[in-house]
């Protein structure tokens, strides 16, 4: 087995259609490994315009942002 440091690495975090979710990582050419998340307490900034919060019957929810979703302002 091999490690390298994964601190300050960018990626995407990717929900699958198998439910699972994994870490993308692409190199310059558009190449990506998919990293399993078996990290229990890992620490996130999200650095995408597009992402935004909602709460809802009691539910907190993190999606895109309301134009991506078609959404206006009263939905």
């Amino acid at each position: 087995m091999t490690s390298k440091t994964a601190n300050g690495i960018r990626g995407h975090l990717l929900k699958l259609f198998n439910g699972e979710y994994v870490f993308r990582v692409y190199d310059a050419e558009h190449n990506f490994v998919d990293y399993n998340i078996h990290h229990s307490d890992l620490c996130v900034t999200i650095d995408d315009a597009d992402a935004y919060f909602y709460h809802r019957d009691g539910q907190a929810i993190l999606d895109h942002a309301p134009m991506t979703l078609g959404m206006t302002d009263d939905s």
